[in-house]
């Protein structure tokens, strides 16, 4: 039982009540090895990780350590590159997992204390604390290719950024609140290049991806082995624009595509989108990380600058494949 709270944290009893939750994962691929982390989502034995740790994976690659040293294999049940994420499932699972509960991003604030929990170096269940620095830092990273001539990954991500030590091997892994509910996916990290060209460990600078995204997605892949992706249909770059008296950051509109949910609201070529249902977009990977945490149908309203005069455009979004 979790007696801590967000104004009084108690981490030696968050840290006892969600270690259970958390696993470790070993990784085959064609090109090595690897780890990360995941957090067990249910009694049937569905882990959510993300897809960068186990996309890979060769048949029979995957083996789970749980908290207690236990060793299972699993099988990928889906993927998503798109979000990063990905849903793996334990090969006869035990009937007494321990799974985790979800909590709402939304309801995360700056200044929360965290908590992640992991496998940073192969150092199983470690736990870090901290606190969240900034929401919805757009984070875009590459996953490097896996064989010549094939395209890197692209992952753009409105993440939740934190202080807590989050360093490779805790990629994939749950980030706590005060009171043990799963509120992001650890997924990456900000580094500086050190003398020999390589990057060094944590910095102080960690990303995790929104619980609310990975629930979405998590229950599709479950479900279907597939997720949608909702989309606008927009071309961007960033840039700015003045409207009442102000300079506003936002997503110029390069072109859109004819019967895209864009087209279709009004949106125009030259348009500059400065906000979604009253979030302020600062570019264009800032615009794509927020359309990624909708689902399709979603209706939202666009905060467009056109001809120095602010609009509000309201559509519905829609589905098409790693789209925006």
């Amino acid at each position: 039982m979790v007696t801590s709270t967000t104004t009084d944290p108690d981490w030696a009893s968050v840290a006892a009540a969600v270690r259970p939750s958390v696993v470790a994962i070993d990784v085959r691929t064609q090109s090595g090895s690897g780890a990360g982390s995941g957090v067990i989502l249910d009694k049937e034995g569905h882990i959510l990780t993300n897809d960068h740790v186990v996309g890979d994976a060769v048949d029979g690659g995957l083996v789970v350590t749980l908290s207690d040293g236990r060793l299972y294999e699993a099988t990928i049940a889906g993927t998503d590159p798109a979000t990063d994420l990905a849903v793996i499932t334990l090969t006869d699972p035990p009937d007494d997992l321990q799974p985790a509960t979800l909590g709402n991003s939304q309801d995360v604030v700056v200044g929360d204390p965290v908590v992640a929990v992991g496998n940073p170096l192969g150092l199983s269940s470690t736990v870090t604390t901290g606190i969240v620095s900034a929401l919805d830092r757009p984070v875009t990273t590459t996953e490097a290719p896996q064989s010549p001539g094939q395209q890197g990954t692209s992952v753009t991500t409105n993440a939740i950024q934190v202080d807590a030590a989050i360093n490779p091997g805790n990629s994939g892994g749950p980030l706590f609140d005060a009171t043990g509910r799963v509120i992001g996916i650890t997924s990456s990290i900000a580094s500086m290049p050190n003398a020999s060209g390589s990057s060094s460990g944590s910095i102080g600078l960690g990303f995790a991806i929104p619980s609310n995204l990975a629930k979405q997605v998590g229950e599709q892949l479950i479900d279907n082995g597939v997720a949608e992706h909702a989309y606008l249909g927009v071309y961007m770059s960033d840039g700015t624009a003045e409207a009442d008296g102000a300079t506003r950051a936002g997503a110029v509109v390069e072109r859109l595509d004819p019967g895209t949910p864009a087209a279709e609201a009004g949106v125009e070529a030259g348009d500059v989108i400065v906000a979604i249902d009253g979030d302020p977009v600062s570019g264009a990977e800032s615009l794509t990380g927020y359309v990624r945490q909708y689902a399709s149908g979603d209706k939202v309203t666009l905060t467009v600058v056109r001809d120095g005069k602010e609009i509000k455009v309201q559509t519905t979004l829609a589905t098409r494949q790693d789209q925006l």
